[in-house]
């Protein structure tokens, strides 16, 4: 992983708005009268139906989906006691991942008080706002109390994730390491290195699953935790061993399992080898482990090893837990978050990883085929499954229990639902940077001394995306880099113009001229061509010379696409190509197309834009459910593009009956199903969501794709994506930003990696 700097870090959090979260209106508020709803003289009438059945609020408020991330600083990260504002940040980000994972909305508070009866008064007198309590960053022996009393005292889900979601992910990992080397949970030998709030709830849940008691030593910094010493804490007694050693290593002999949550490098190849057979090493200290990844391979083959962190296999991470067991307590309306609630959400994690690993991960990982063992006993963090997955398990056990005052029946139904409000589109980004990131390409930016493209250049090569190649002359870019404090290292730059790349100019020229020697190109133009940066891009990919090319952010796209259609060429069997857009919204992603490339579509362009746009939704893993838009519905009108849509759509039914696709339709019917279905009882989506959106015409799709951008009704955008031609050449809008062509790059390099044999499909 790229190293995060301090310049970059504080850059990301006070750019634009500063901070990571908002809070965004989720009711009509643009005329008098929805005002007079949201507040007086309406919103009396929630106020009294909630005095009267207080359980209404989770029907009138945003309570039912609403959790509190609380801390007073006291042991941030590793951080320590930074105090409760220093400790804002964590809690945003915290916030953050709650919604793009669980479709849950945070409020941050950060409380200044360390005394712990205080902090739980104050935390009592505010739960009502709220349908759950993420405890986060405080101390232990507090933490302890804190979180007893208020579980206690209070009727809504309360949890200290430091303790407890450390707990749950570890003891899924645990079952799953204990699986694959055939080994008993209730006779293991387990040495726990760390005393603190994780590692007792790990300790605790682990017995809960069978882990005999006489069988656990635990160590803190002063070493085994034993019926000798005198400086022990209440909690600590409980783990106290009368066996006569003193040292980590001696508890080490013959161990089974080792858990680490103490600090860096306090585990030695020395002492795992003094393990059992097929020993568990679980090394989760933050950010590095008590040994490294390499140290702990080198030091026998037969280990089974996970550690915190992403970039080696087993990642014990939290976000695998809180965002997913909050979401099924809220929807149960539970009253806590007991034990058994945490034992179905580790046993679900832990079944997860036994299943079928869907090609979304294993290509946005590692580009092999991930299957449950040594180097996979836990889901990967961006597995969409785990929403699913957990949060049923999670409120299946509220109602099993007794905690739950809404009832599911259907789980099924239930599932799809958490699928629909959260879907794909918060993690299709982040998976393909996944992807991008595991086998980054050589990626042409043609235009190299355009500012931007600079820019997205440099950080594309310092988050690892990719091996950037800036076209240009090397003086002005150099120029424009140190006038705007930016540094180039690693990024290749060739000047197409120099009288240095005849060489390379002449080559593919001489390549150029052959290919299109029956199309008039003679040599002499094909090496005048050359001094194009176009040109010279776009052969840089055909001859192999580079993966990858990106340019258009001053172009006119007529240009490059008649330099890509010469250079490159299109996929066989087709006589076009086209462009698609993919916008991020709160429904999820919508694909839309064609948005740059063919101004009027006629029936046979638009029937291969279709199915262009099909194989690529597709590559996206999801499902294609396609409308082909026009201003009529079904018939309304029989000539021009509705006839040609019509056209096409009837194509598609006789001749692919599989895809999921119906038009002419205008906008509206083909976003609200319902409408669609009603009014249209003979439609071939009926009951399905649309999420794939063929334009008639170039006009309407560019400007409704900007539009969704510019009103702020999409979260992002990422395109235009080009489809259809033999390599990844890919085309910006005019004066595009450099976080759109950032996605623009990632989108190219894993373009690349297609085209090269990788696979993105479920």
């Amino acid at each position: 992983m790229p190293k995060v700097t301090r310049e970059a870090a504080l850059k990301y959090h006070s750019s634009g708005r500063p901070g990571k979260i908002e809070v965004i209106p989720s009711k009509p508020h643009s005329t008098q009268t929805d005002l007079a709803l949201a507040y007086s003289p309406g919103v009396a009438e929630p106020c009294l139906e909630i005095e009267k059945y207080p359980q209404t609020a989770y029907d009138y408020t945003a309570k039912g989906n609403l959790v509190a991330v609380i801390s007073n600083g006291t042991a941030v990260l590793g951080l320590g006691d930074i105090g409760a504002l220093a400790g804002k940040p964590v809690m945003e980000g915290k916030g953050l991942l709650f919604k793009i994972y669980g479709g849950i909305d945070v409020f941050d508070i950060e409380v200044d008080e360390k005394d712990p009866e205080k902090f739980i008064q104050t935390v009592k007198a505010i739960s009502p706002t709220f349908g759950g309590i993420n405890l986060e960053d405080i101390k232990a022996p507090e933490c302890f109390e804190i979180e007893r009393r208020l579980r206690e005292e209070l009727d809504i889900p309360v949890m200290h994730d430091d303790q407890h979601g450390t707990a749950i992910i570890s003891a899924a990992a645990l079952l799953n390491a204990l699986d694959v080397t055939n080994k008993d949970i209730s006779k293991i030998k387990l040495v726990v290195n760390g005393a603190g709030a994780s590692a007792v709830a790990c300790t605790n849940l682990y017995m809960k699953f069978g882990v005999r008691k006489e069988n656990i030593i635990m160590c803190d910094s002063k070493g085994v935790l034993t019926t000798r010493r005198n400086d022990l804490s209440d909690i600590k007694k409980c783990f106290a061993t009368d066996r006569d050693i003193t040292t980590l290593t001696e508890a080490l002999e013959g161990a089974d399992v080792f858990l680490g949550l103490s600090k860096a490098d306090v585990l030695t190849k020395e002492m795992i080898r003094k393990m059992g057979p097929d020993s568990i090493v679980f090394a989760l200290a933050n950010p590095n482990p008590e040994i490294s990844y390499e140290e702990a391979m080198a030091s026998r083959d037969d280990i089974v090893f996970a550690t915190g962190r992403s970039d080696y296999p087993n990642q014990v991470n939290n976000v695998l837990g809180f965002p997913y067991i909050f979401r099924g307590a809220l929807d149960v309306r539970a009253t806590g978050i007991n034990e058994e609630m945490k034992l179905a959400a580790a046993r679900a994690i832990a079944d997860l990883a036994k299943e079928p690993v869907p090609d979304v991960i294993n290509t946005a990982y590692e580009l092999k085929r991930l299957s449950f063992g040594k180097e996979y006993i836990i889901p990967k963090p961006l597995d969409p499954r785990l929403l699913t997955t957990v949060s049923v398990a999670v409120a299946k056990a509220a109602i099993e229990s007794g905690v739950a005052r809404k009832q599911i029946t259907d789980w099924d139904t239930y599932a799809n639902k958490l699928s629909e409000m959260l879907g794909y589109s918060n993690k299709l980004i982040h998976r393909l940077t996944h992807l991008a990131k595991s086998d980054p390409k050589r990626v042409v930016y043609c235009e190299g001394n355009h500012i931007n493209m600079i820019k997205a250049a440099i950080f594309a090569h310092k988050d690892g995306l990719c091996h950037p190649i800036l076209l240009g002359s090397e003086d002005r870019i150099r120029n424009i880099a140190g006038e705007n404090g930016l540094e180039l290292n690693g990024i290749q730059i060739i000047d197409h113009r120099n009288i240095s790349e005849d060489v390379r100019r002449s080559r593919y020229a001489k390549i150029l001229s052959e290919k299109k020697s029956r199309e008039g190109i003679r040599y002499q133009e094909a090496f005048e061509k050359m001094s194009d940066r176009n040109y010279f891009g776009m052969m840089m990919v055909e001859t192999g010379d580079a993966d990858a090319v990106i340019t258009g952010i001053y172009s006119h796209y007529r240009e490059f696409a008649r330099t890509a259609l010469e250079v490159i060429g299109l996929r066989p069997n087709y006589k076009h190509f086209g462009a698609m857009h993919i916008v991020q919204t709160k429904r999820g992603p919508y694909f839309l197309a064609d948005t740059l490339i063919n101004r009027w579509p006629e029936e046979d362009t638009l029937i291969e834009i279709v199915k262009l746009t099909h194989d690529a939704v597709k590559y996206f893993a999801t499902e294609p459910v396609m409308a082909m838009l026009s201003f009529s519905n079904y018939g309304a009108d029989d000539n021009g593009s509705p006839k040609s849509i019509a056209n096409a759509v009837r194509y598609f039914h006789e001749n692919y009956p599989e895809f999921k696709i119906d038009g002419e339709m205008q906008l509206n019917f083909a976003m609200n199903k319902e409408l669609r279905d009603r009014t249209f009882p003979f439609n071939a989506l009926r009951g399905k969501d649309v999420n794939t959106l063929i334009f008639p015409n170039l006009s309407s799709a560019n400007i409704s794709s900007k539009l969704l951008m510019e009103l702020g009704i999409a979260g992002e955008s990422i395109g235009p994506i080009q489809m259809g031609l033999r390599k990844p050449v890919h085309f910006t809008d005019i004066e595009s930003s450099v976080r759109d062509i950032i996605n623009l790059t990632t989108i190219a390099v894993v373009d690349a990696i297609a085209s090269q044999g990788g696979e993105l499909q479920e």
